[in-house]
């Protein structure tokens, strides 16, 4: 097989397919081993010693996306700081030293105590369209809502929003496959090392007066690391572990929070209990349209699953969005049902030491972004004269339009 079906906007038929037939599928031109079956996800997961995540994007593309690859590399290691593995790209033990600081940062505690802040930002985006009685749901509120918190945590205000996204779209840009060339390869890197050195400045500044926000429990992290006895955290490895918590929490969080609009408008009888129930809600929006569809892995020996034998070096890539659909794991899979029990067992954050270190925010402005919703606005259904338009790609679940309309709402906020 080749990729293409898994491109399919409504890829969910085919991976029914692929479950129940072809379970480990060899694709044609690049040799990934497609995996869609829970169980056996749950177990290439949770074995990083035979399924290593040390691999990068250029072991997937060709020759010349790997050409350019080592060119960006090389314009931040001129301009700024090179990428070093820290998160991604790393297997215990080394990922786990990476893992306890970042639990650190985004601690049940801490975020609980940005709740606030994510109440009051999506109060003033609902207020900017509020009484239009429609919007264009991506880029009036599910994109901004995640930029502006992770903004205001690197210290800039919610007017500097666009130069936030200019920075996150070119660290993005390598995974996307928009360094097609020379010069959109040396301006993406310039953007990124514009993007680090103000980071540096960010890091340095919370050095000396800590502000409470999460850049200020990385760097005391660190530091208590080093005063432990430990190696505190290098300026290379802080800005990689910035860059994947701003790339990680804006696109995939709005991708989330997006699909779970849809959804809310394909089913409105379920309104009541989504407003009683906002969590679950969440969290079965999260395993309908999981929004990292699927990511890879590289086997280190031979294995044997399901009678195919995947040799040493093989890439295989773990299909969350199939997973979640599962009927083996899930009753009545393709239903969604904010009742559903279980629906905590969903991958769309992984599962194992790489499961997604930011899902403790991203469940929380999924949920209060809800609440805030419904509080305030009512009667939610797509705009009859706009087609909802789906960005194509392999690994993400993503909207790049959304026209909603609606009506008033409770007495909140009018």
């Amino acid at each position: 097989m080749t990729a293409e079906p898994l491109l399919d906007p409504d890829p969910y038929p085919y991976y029914e397919q692929l479950r129940t037939h072809h379970p480990v599928q060899r694709m044609n031109g690049t040799g990934f081993y497609v995996l869609t079956r829970y169980e056996d996800l749950r177990a290439v997961l949770r074995d990083p010693e035979t399924f290593s995540n040390t691999l990068d994007l250029e072991e997937l593309s060709g020759e010349k996306a790997r050409q350019l690859g080592a060119r960006y590399q090389q314009r931040l290691k001129e301009k700024g700081w090179p990428h070093v593995p820290t998160l991604h790209q790393s297997d215990p033990p080394e990922h786990t030293r990476y893992r306890r600081l970042l639990n650190k940062v985004f601690s049940p505690t801490r975020v609980r105590q940005m709740v606030p802040d994510v109440q009051r930002i999506c109060d003033q985006l609902i207020d900017a369209f509020a009484g239009a009685g429609h919007a264009e749901f991506v880029q009036e509120f599910a994109f901004p809502l995640p930029a502006i918190v992770i903004s205001e945590q690197l210290g800039l205000s919610s007017q500097e929003i666009g130069t936030f996204r200019r920075w996150a779209d070119a660290m993005l840009a390598p995974a996307q496959g928009l360094l097609t060339d020379e010069e959109a390869t040396l301006r993406y890197a310039d953007i990124e090392a514009e993007a680090q050195h103000y980071l540096a400045g960010v890091f340095e500044a919370r050095r000396q007066n800590p502000t409470g926000d999460l850049i200020s429990a990385l760097v005391a992290a660190s530091q208590e690391e080093e005063q432990a006895g430990g190696r505190p955290l290098s300026m290379p490895e802080l800005q990689n572990l910035l860059q994947q918590l701003i790339t990680g929490g804006y696109i995939t969080t709005a991708d989330a929070i997006t699909s779970a609009m849809w959804l809310l408008t394909q089913h409105p009888e379920q309104i009541p209990q989504i407003k009683n129930d906002p969590k679950t809600f969440a969290e079965e929006s999260l395993r309908m349209l999981a929004p990292v569809q699927g990511l890879f892995r590289k086997a280190t020996r031979d294995v044997e699953l399901h009678g195919v034998n995947i040799p040493e070096g093989a890439i295989l890539h773990v299909r969350y969005g199939a997973a979640n659909r599962d009927p083996g794991t899930f009753r009545a899979p393709d239903t969604f049902d904010v009742a559903r029990e279980h629906v905590m067992r969903h991958m769309s954050f992984g599962q194992g030491p790489h499961a997604c270190v930011g899902a403790p925010l991203a469940r929380q402005e999924l949920v209060t972004a809800f609440e805030r919703l419904l509080a305030r606005l009512d009667d939610f259904r797509l705009d009859p004269d706009h087609e909802p338009e789906r960005n194509p790609g392999l690994l993400f679940y993503s909207f790049k339009t959304l026209p909603i309309r609606f009506g008033p709402g409770g007495p909140e906020r009018q």
